[in-house]
């Protein structure tokens, strides 16, 4: 006879691998990846510790995927942003402001996800994910050349410049010994961006115009 799983059981499963992964999100977000160990996460999501090895092979296992989803999640709304109907610079400047603003808004999650020290496998995602973040910025640039907006030489070599920026702009700000005000986050977020525009406007576009106005929504 065939073991076959009951729906009750497959929703326990499901529940529980959720829970597991919502309580190692949660330790990442508030303590980083030192503290992620699989001990903690049992604890924070009260279950055994050996449960966790049943839906990951290892600490590192889980925390790939943790770093997946959220990267996933995060590049997929900056993507909406870059097919949005929007002239091109408006564009480049909402998605610089947005990854920016949610990088600021989740400190201590963004400097994880992006500059602590963390695994070799982890960061294969993370820089897998940095490329999906320069390509996104690529299609917006592309865009720009085509309506003369912007003037680069190569576009996905501009487009990785700009991402190096915006982050290693990011990694001080971010450290969890440091703490901004709204108004000092907000002057960060402009400096930045005017800094990425003008590595991308052509000179008969000026920083200042209505191409780079539109503020990000997230």
């Amino acid at each position: 006879m065939v073991y076959r799983r009951t729906r009750y059981m497959e929703e326990r499963i499901s529940d529980r691998r959720a829970r597991i992964f919502s309580a190692a999100r949660a330790i990442v977000s508030e303590e980083g990846w030192a503290a992620t160990t699989v001990s903690n996460v049992a604890s924070r999501a009260d279950i055994a510790t050996g449960t966790v090895y049943r839906y990951w092979a290892s600490k590192t296992d889980l925390c790939v995927e943790v770093v997946a989803e959220i990267s996933a999640h995060e590049i997929g709304i900056l993507d909406q942003i870059a097919i949005s109907d929007e002239r091109p610079g408006a564009k480049l400047a909402t998605v610089v402001r947005t990854f920016l603003r949610r990088s600021l808004r989740g400190r201590r999650l963004a400097y994880a996800l992006i500059a602590e020290p963390c695994d070799p496998e982890v960061e294969k995602v993370r820089l897998y994910y940095r490329a999906e973040l320069a390509d996104c910025i690529a299609r917006v640039l592309r865009q720009g050349v085509d309506s003369s907006d912007f003037q680069v030489p190569d576009v996905a070599v501009a487009a990785s410049c700009i991402v190096g920026a915006f982050m290693e702009a990011l990694v001080g700000p971010l450290l969890p010994i440091r703490d901004m005000n709204p108004d000092e986050e907000n002057a960060l977020i402009e400096k930045i961006t005017g800094f990425c525009m003008r590595a991308a406007l052509s000179p008969t576009t000026g920083v200042g115009e209505d191409v780079t106005q539109t503020k990000a929504a997230g």
